[in-house]
């Protein structure tokens, strides 16, 4: 077996996982459905529930019919339009993002966020008093040493892997042993505490946080105890002479695919390998039956980055898998946390069809996805601004409208090949009349299809009928910051810096002289005041069906799966909405 690769744990990142997200949403918006049983339905299918649901029997991926059947007063509300949950997301990230130094917070789908709080627990590391660590303050705010929380520094708040127990707490005494990782990962504990506390509070919404020093690793201990908990993964997290790591201790009994990062399609090509190797005597066949753990792939014999790049490398793969995977059995993983946007990079909305072949058709889609995409740009690109007439300010201006569709595939290529090789697209400068906050979005959307849309469609099909479209996209890309307080801001929002002057400059002015003391004084001395100017979402991955044809996001292709098995006969017809960071 090879070598472990070398570890850097320096960081401290935490991962929020929403619970419930999407049933959440609509209890925030209607307190009363969080005392009733809740599903929420795509076509014939539960997607999630609420825990009053799933006590009373019902669980995702249910066929609706075998939910109302168990239980009859179930609550269904139709979850096929993301808007309120895409909004609900968006909010929450923002409001999250408030607390983190440094604006390292990054989104993942609509329900988890990875936040980078390295340089918060360093600072607050720093004020720890070893002889009083039952009265620690935790400071929020760089700028103000009173803004924070008390917490008491002896224990971890929450789980931790290990379990602690009372002698594992920290003292004046013990404190010259402690690794200086553990001392962090406490006081990060807190943090993860405060934030789930407050986010209840304010918001509504409660989340499972998981503490560690990558991603990876933060993201699986957060699953560890759900809902409404949180786990810190505890050091030592090194294999050396005497010394077992805990890192590899939690990692070792999870199934392969549960580690972040190794997708169904590695578990299964490691699971066929090791399954099928010679190496592997008539005593280990039970691995045919039982899942695949890090374990079993670790102690394979030879494995090793090598092995694992002649098991998964192929063709399109990423770049040296066998390290990458490797790494991610140790639980090493030095991916950063994207620095927060205020906007996405792109915006786009798909429709996928089992079939559009007329002109009528297509047009009528075209406005129902434009005027949705206006819609859209509206919500994720602009901000309330009291200094506007309208209320309302732009934070970004897009640049490049696209169009995109895909002729249904033939029976006799793959979904990969469809997917690859038919989608075509078109380009071109996106009108400045979107822009209009004045005018109606739908007539915003009927106006771009006739100017624009529909000589697109005609340049990418010339045909006048009979292109079997099974999926139409539109998207607005190459986003411009509009002037503003932003710091990576294209301009400078002068009506602005003046406003700000009066404030930022109030106690240095000299206040005007009244007439009475103009007449007693031979001149006025003015100050002469200067100023300084101050400077998505995320796409939902998608992987296409391989029946139909469909874009359909990774958290509901289980859910398309079954619904194709379950036999519906109702036209494929799903609103998608991608979010890129």
């Amino acid at each position: 077996m090879a070598a472990p690769p070398p570890r850097s744990d320096h960081r401290i990142i935490l991962h929020f996982d929403y619970d419930c997200f999407y049933a959440s949403v609509l209890e925030v918006e209607q307190p009363v459905l969080k005392s009733l049983p809740l599903a929420v339905q795509q076509k014939q299918i539960v997607v999630t529930c609420n825990y009053e649901a799933r006590r009373r029997g019902l669980r995702k991926l249910q066929l609706i019919s075998e939910a109302k059947r168990i239980c009859p007063d179930v609550v269904i509300v139709l979850g096929e339009d993301l808007t309120k949950f895409r909004d609900a997301s968006k909010d929450l990230y923002h409001y999250l993002r408030t607390f983190v130094w440094g604006d390292r917070v990054e989104r993942l789908g609509f329900d988890e966020l990875f936040l980078d709080v390295s340089d918060m627990i360093e600072h607050n590391v720093g004020l720890l008093n070893p002889n009083n660590l039952q009265n620690s303050f935790f400071c929020l705010s760089r700028q103000d040493p009173a803004v924070g929380f008390a917490y008491d520094a002896t224990t971890f708040h929450g789980h931790t892997y290990p379990s602690e127990s009372e002698t594992d707490r920290l003292s004046a005494s013990s404190w010259p042993d402690r690794d200086q990782l553990y001392v962090k990962l406490l006081v990060a504990s807190h943090l993860a505490g405060y934030l789930r506390g407050q986010l209840e509070h304010d918001k509504g919404y409660t989340a499972t946080v998981g503490v560690s020093t990558c991603k990876a690793l933060s993201k699986l201990a957060s699953s560890a105890h759900k809902p409404d908990d949180q786990t810190a993964l505890l050091p030592p997290y090194d294999w050396t002479q005497g010394t077992e790591s805990n890192v590899i201790k939690f990692l070792d009994s999870h199934e392969i695919r549960k580690i972040p990062g190794i997708g169904s399609k590695i578990a299964r090509s490691l699971k066929t390998h090791l399954i099928e190797s010679p190496r592997l005597g008539s005593s280990d066949s039970g691995l045919v039956d039982d899942k695949i753990t890090v374990h079993d792939v670790r102690h394979f014999p030879g494995m090793g980055p090598g092995l694992l790049e002649q098991i998964l490398a192929r063709p399109g793969s990423s770049k040296e898998i066998g390290v990458r995977v490797w790494n991610l059995i140790y639980g090493v993983d030095d991916s950063e946390v994207l620095e927060a946007r205020d906007f996405p990079t792109q915006i786009s909305i798909e429709d996928s069809y089992r079939q559009l072949d007329t002109f009528e058709a297509v047009k009528r889609e075209l406005v129902s996805l434009s005027t949705n995409l206006i819609r859209r740009v509206r919500v994720d690109l602009t901000e309330k601004d009291e200094d506007t007439d309208s209320g309302i300010r732009w934070l970004a201006h897009p640049r490049t409208f696209r169009l995109s569709t895909r002729p249904k595939a033939s029976p006799a290529a793959s979904a990969a090949r469809a997917h690859s090789f038919n989608r075509v697209s078109r380009s071109a400068p996106l009108p400045q009349y979107v822009f209009n906050l004045g005018e109606r979005v739908d007539a915003l959307g009927g106006r771009l299809v006739q100017d624009l849309v529909l000589s697109m469609f005609r340049k990418l099909h010339p045909e006048r009928s009979g292109w079997s479209l099974s999926l139409l996209n539109v998207a607005v890309t190459n986003m411009v910051e509009c002037a503003g307080e932003q710091k990576r801001s294209s301009g400078r929002d002068i009506k602005q810096m003046f406003q700000r002057q009066e404030t930022v400059l109030k106690e240095w002015m000299v206040p005007e002289p009244t007439p009475a003391e103009l007449d007693s004084r031979l001149e006025v001395h003015q100050g002469h005041g200067v100023w300084e100017e101050s400077d998505d979402d995320e796409a939902i991955p998608s992987v296409i069906c391989s029946r139909c044809g469909a874009s359909i996001p990774h958290f509901a292709l289980v859910a398309h799966e079954v619904y194709h098995s379950a036999g519906e006969d109702e036209v494929m017809r799903t609103e998608q909405e991608q979010i890129n960071a």
